[in-house]
């Protein structure tokens, strides 16, 4: 653990204020999408960035232009920019991230941390998981590296390579999503035997929802930590220590995090327990710096002393909001649902699918939810009862609960979808 993550947070927050305020000239100075944004704004400190309007995704992509592929936000001169990053562009032309040396040198002392907290060290070994390529998942392995561990990169979609190289090259970690994570857990009963002792999962929600951790574990024989970053802002941004009670902000210095209420927009203090929105805001970038950044990210906050010596607020993802259903004024979140039905193992699997019987985010009750039975079980309309139950008396929502046989939900060596579209 470094000195700057055991810096008390009121000091932390001081040297934050600095910072902002740089950025925030910085901004007005380079930036065009933001000096329009903050037409007529006085700058001020951290303590009023909640006066400032926050930043959408496509706002972003609506300044896009052939001459500027980046965005309107972008900052730096072309011969400043070392790297560049893009989004996978499911929905269309990617989004492409660039990076001063600066930025990129943030971003893996950033990811040493978040990675280093759950407790790998220099010396040991790790398999990572991640087809990096184009995406921002690149600079998450050069973190590996400034831990100084034995990286042995594997990738996605290769699953008997990385059996085969936990069996030979017996490495104490492996990283990949909780999806992934939970699939070789089901193929290879074994592996509780490898030389496997800490699982760190990332990409997706789910390595902190405890039963679905408990699950992993077993199947594991290995202590799970989860992490968590937005690549827009930067990779890898949180991560969980070995005390496993939500993950520190690894970023800390270089990112700002707020909380807002998703519907409205207004700030939630970050109090124990507080739920909403994740906001971000860049503290020291120079590339494309982006100010109260809506991640979509809704998370739990826990600001109770960490026994590990980390200081600051600690998060755990709940879901996304943009995964989140409405059914008749009540927010559901298909990780929620996870969470609850994996109560029920070992009678099923944990493997679940909302099916939405609308288009749009509201729904009308009951909302229909494929639950996967365990392996050779079969119809069990007592059980299917006591899943909707459960989920009526934890979520309150009403739901029609459809139990499937085993291996009919797809599985994935990277993420899973929770919600049919």
């Amino acid at each position: 653990m470094t000195d700057a993550e055991r810096l008390p947070w009121d000091e932390q927050l001081a040297l934050d204020d600095e910072s902002y305020r740089e950025q925030l000239a910085y901004l007005l100075e380079r930036s065009p999408f933001y000096r329009e944004k903050l037409a007529g704004v006085e700058p001020q400190g951290l303590a009023e960035i909640s006066e400032l309007p926050l930043t959408e995704k496509a706002e972003l992509r609506a300044t896009v232009r052939p001459e500027n592929p980046f965005g309107a936000h972008l900052c730096a001169s072309p011969d400043e920019i070392v790297r560049i990053y893009s989004t996978s562009g499911t929905t269309g032309t990617p989004s492409y991230i660039p990076l001063t040396a600066g930025d990129y040198e943030n971003w893996v002392v950033g990811g040493a941390r978040s990675y280093g907290a759950s407790g790998v060290s220099a010396g040991q070994r790790l398999v990572s998981t991640y087809n990096a390529g184009p995406f921002v998942a690149g600079a998450a392995l050069a973190a590996f590296d400034r831990i100084g561990v034995s990286h042995i990169p594997v990738g996605t979609g290769n699953t008997e390579r990385l059996l085969k190289a936990i069996e030979l090259l017996r490495p104490e970690a492996v990283v990949l999503t909780p999806s992934y994570a939970a699939h070789l857990v089901e193929r290879e009963p074994g592996l509780a035997e490898s030389s496997v002792e800490r699982v760190l999962v990332a990409g997706e929600p789910g390595g902190g929802e405890p039963a679905f951790r408990a699950k992993l574990e077993a199947g594991w024989g290995a202590k799970v930590s989860e992490a968590m970053g937005i690549g827009d802002i930067g990779p890898s941004l949180w991560g969980e220590c070995e005390e496993q009670n939500g993950m520190h902000l690894g970023a800390r210095g270089f990112v700002h995090a707020e909380l807002i209420e998703p519907d409205t927009g207004p700030a939630i203090e970050l109090e124990d327990g507080a739920t909403g929105e994740l906001v971000l805001t860049h503290l020291q970038h120079r590339a494309a710096p982006l100010l109260r950044f809506r991640t979509r990210d809704h998370v739990e906050v826990a600001t109770s002393p960490c026994a590990c010596g980390r200081t600051g607020p600690r998060v755990r993802c709940i879901g996304r909001t943009d995964d989140m259903l409405i059914v008749r004024g009540v927010n559901v979140f298909p990780s929620a649902i996870r969470e609850v039905v994996s109560e029920f193992a070992p009678a099923v699997t944990g493997r679940i699918l909302v099916k939405p019987e609308a288009p749009g985010v509201k729904q009308e009750p009951p909302l229909p939810i494929s639950v996967e039975l365990a392996r050779g079980a079969g119809p069990d309309a007592a059980l299917a009862d006591r899943i909707r139950d459960r989920l009526r008396e934890v979520l309150v929502v009403q739901a029609r609960v459809e139990l499937v046989e085993w291996g009919s939900p797809a599985r994935s060596d990277y993420k899973s979808n929770l919600v049919e579209r």
